[in-house]
């Protein structure tokens, strides 16, 4: 009796340890920002990324375009429409204990404009350059927990 109960522990362990990534989700939170030197001002919802923008980027204005919350399986793309001929893919393509790997697309007229991969740790947020948009260019925010 001894043996099957720790047989059957053992086996839970396992099981629990060696669960397909394919059960796994990853709560992602998307911002489209749109940088530009027009003015001088950033959108009041974006003050916990300032002093990030700040260093990576030379932009006087700031402005949310879109907040997102994405909660992606692996190897299935979230599509969200950008803009009239432009679209955003975003995929997860690993996890691992501490990091989510996603590819990164934006398309337009379905044709890749931007295909990057980035590595994002809990509470941690990614900035990505993109393409031109109005006076400015788009910025995309990444952030997960999991």
């Amino acid at each position: 009796m001894k043996k099957a109960a720790l047989s059957f522990i053992l086996v839970l362990i396992l099981i629990l340890f060696y669960t397909p990534m394919s059960l796994a989700q990853v709560q992602t939170r998307l911002r489209v920002i749109q940088a530009s030197n027009v003015g001088s001002s950033i959108d009041p919802s974006l003050k916990d990324l300032h002093g990030q923008l700040g260093s990576l980027f030379s932009f006087t204005s700031y402005r949310l375009l879109r907040d997102e919350f994405l909660s992606l399986s692996p190897n299935r793309p979230a599509q969200i429409p950008v803009h009239k001929e432009r679209a955003l893919e975003i995929t997860l393509i690993g996890q691992h204990r501490e990091i989510s790997e996603l590819r990164v697309k934006i398309k337009r007229e379905g044709m890749d404009i931007l295909n990057t991969q980035v590595r994002l740790y809990p509470g941690r947020t990614v900035l990505i350059g993109g393409p031109k948009h109005g006076e400015g260019v788009v910025i995309l925010a990444l952030s997960a927990r999991f």
